[in-house]
């Protein structure tokens, strides 16, 4: 029974965006793993922008640095 946790930025994703990832976790675990899709749970959770940080630095302060936008371009 596979248990697949998703941690994304609390940044306004859509219930269309989080059921396409339960999808395709639960895709990927029966693809490689050959695992049951009925078995296959699947857990997103959604961290505060201010409790994230990337390359020793708060998120929002590594993107203002970096000029990178919240949608990875």
């Amino acid at each position: 029974m596979p248990i697949v946790t998703i941690q994304i930025t609390r940044e306004g994703t859509t219930p269309e965006q989080k059921a396409a990832l339960i999808k395709g976790a639960t895709d990927l675990m029966s693809e490689v793993l050959n695992k049951p899709p009925a078995l296959t749970f699947v857990v997103i959770q959604e961290v505060e922008l201010a409790d994230w940080g990337v390359a020793g630095l708060p998120v929002e302060e590594f993107r203002r640095q970096t000029g990178s936008e919240p949608n990875g371009d």
